[in-house]
């Protein structure tokens, strides 16, 4: 995977405003390059068991839909 063309987008807040710590960005940056490739290697790794395209790109939006914030008050 070329890690160059993975434009994540500007993280922001809750409130709208836009994070900028340089470090914080780098933190997202490499845990979305991480997630992308362990994404694309299960998705890979389905098809050569024969599953279902459809069914796997579902299954990993689920995946998403489910994720829950343990910060939420």
């Amino acid at each position: 995977m070329d890690k160059k063309n993975n434009k994540w987008p500007v993280w922001t807040r809750e409130d709208n405003s836009i994070v900028s710590c340089t470090e914080k960005i780098k933190v997202m940056k490499e845990n979305f390059d991480e997630l992308k490739q362990l994404a694309q290697d299960a998705f890979e790794d389905g098809l050569l068991m024969e599953v279902s395209e459809d069914q796997l790109k579902k299954t990993l939006h689920k995946l998403v839909d489910e994720l829950h914030s343990p910060l939420k008050k």
